[in-house]
């Protein structure tokens, strides 16, 4: 048998591939190993690197997918795709190749069902765990490397029980579903489900919701949840018994439905979301010279907060389309640290200040009338959004600052001022958590 063993570590958000290491073996001989870093050319989330260890500096110079591709598609070349929950590490890849116009398929055998049929009788089937329990090392969990050289040793293990064989050619022989339901689930139920943008409502067998997210496309997510690596995941999946939905039209939308489905039912599986999100602000100092500079830090350690936004990575978007709108200059706004002069990649506006070809005076007016554009960006706006169908549009209401809600209207009515949107408005809460959406809303279309 020719096989390769596999394991990534991803951005989590948008699952770009921030590590990837692969053994192939034939015979059960080990031929070849490549693992690297990946640049994600995305920031990686604080929380991931909190888990991972990896960090932005850690991939800034390592090579992109597209850099390493032929190096994959060598070593899996007629290998059976071997991996813990495999759907994951296998669907991050394809669509990793997909993204670079390149078809990726490769027969697949999963450490997580193999280990539920031949291993029967553990709590948790998590790979952390098991190895725990199996007395089977992990050197760097939650690294690459180490993760795909205790699912080697597993699978291993896995070829050494009675019946391995036949279990696993029957695996293979099997036609090929991404994933397996949970054992309450009905077939029927998760066929329903539309591939489209909105929220969806994990209910246990007495219908109550233990767990509710958003999505781009619905049906794919809900399947996702089906082969998830942690132990959350696999408990949220036993319990599930009906899985229901609603539509969106957006993903900006169904970010503030899944908000208010929170706080309404409190699902048991929703803890992350929980949460108050980590706030920052934007602030304008002026220096020894006399220029103005925007830049960012925690809200606490910032006294008069311009704007406050919940990542950094919201902050720097923020700068960089004031930079962009005001002819601002990238190291005064602090996009670019430890240089003489600018030199952002994507923004060519700076007028000079940095250079001393433009003076203070000049400079300072436009940062004062980006100060004030900042702050009344989202005093009053509608936010236009697509609508659940061809017929329809929607639009997010905000005052005063202030979120109103959400609203969907056929295309046919006649909409001649915001007053006219009133009835079509579904009320909302305002809170932290929206407001967060909402910056994210705003930047994305400005």
């Amino acid at each position: 048998m020719v096989y390769t063993v596999i394991d990534v570590e991803t951005t989590g958000v948008g699952n770009k591939i921030t590590e990837i290491s692969i053994f192939r073996y034939e015979d059960d001989v080990l031929v070849d190993e490549f693992t690297s870093l990946v640049n994600p050319e995305r920031l990686i989330p604080d929380y991931i690197t909190a888990l991972t260890g990896i960090e932005d500096s850690m991939v800034a110079e390592a090579p992109t997918f597209y850099e390493i591709s032929e190096n994959i598609l060598a070593i899996t070349q007629s290998a059976t795709f071997i991996a813990h929950s495999v759907n994951f590490d296998y669907n991050v890849i394809r669509n990793e190749f997909k993204a670079i116009g390149i078809s990726f398929t490769r027969k697949k055998l999963c450490t997580v069902r193999l280990s539920r049929t031949l291993l029967p009788g553990h709590k948790s089937y998590s790979l952390g765990k098991l190895c725990s329990t199996l007395n089977i090392p992990i050197v760097g969990r939650h690294r690459a490397r180490g993760d795909a050289e205790a699912t080697v040793t597993l699978f291993k293990l896995l070829l050494e029980q009675p019946n391995a064989h036949d279990t696993i050619q029957s695996f293979l022989k099997k036609n090929s579903k991404e994933a397996t339901l949970p054992k309450h689930l009905k077939q029927d139920t998760f066929e329903q489900l539309p591939q489209a943008p909105g929220i969806y409502y994990f209910k246990d067998k007495k219908g109550r919701v233990i767990y509710v997210g958003k999505a781009k496309d619905i049906k794919k997510r809900v399947l996702s949840h089906f082969y998830s690596k942690t132990e959350n995941e696999l408990n949220l999946s036993r319990e599930t018994a009906d899985v229901d939905f609603e539509l969106s039209g957006s993903e900006t939308i169904a970010l503030l439905m899944e908000d208010a489905a929170i706080k309404q039912y409190f699902p048991k599986y929703n803890q992350a979301a929980k949460r108050p999100p980590k706030a920052f602000a934007l602030f304008s100092y002026q220096d020894r010279r006399g220029i103005i500079h925007l830049a960012y830090n925690s809200l606490k350690a910032t006294p008069a907060p311009i704007q406050i936004l919940y990542s950094i990575q919201e902050c720097r978007q923020y700068l960089e389309l004031l930079c962009k709108r005001f002819n601002l200059c990238p190291k005064y706004c602090h996009l670019q640290e430890g240089v003489m002069h600018c030199s952002h990649y994507s923004i060519q506006t700076c007028k000079g200040i940095c250079k001393e070809k433009e003076s203070n005076a000049l400079y300072n007016l436009r940062v004062k009338q980006a100060i004030e554009y900042l702050k009344n960006i989202s005093k009053d706006l509608i936010i236009k959004q697509l609508g659940r169908n061809e017929n329809e549009e929607a639009f997010i209401m905000i005052e005063n600052n202030n979120y109103r809600g959400y609203g969907f209207i056929d295309k046919d009515e006649q909409i001649t001022n915001n007053a006219d949107l009133e009835r079509f408005l579904i009320p909302q809460k305002d809170n932290v958590d929206i407001q967060k959406i909402i910056k994210t809303a705003i930047v994305s279309t400005s």
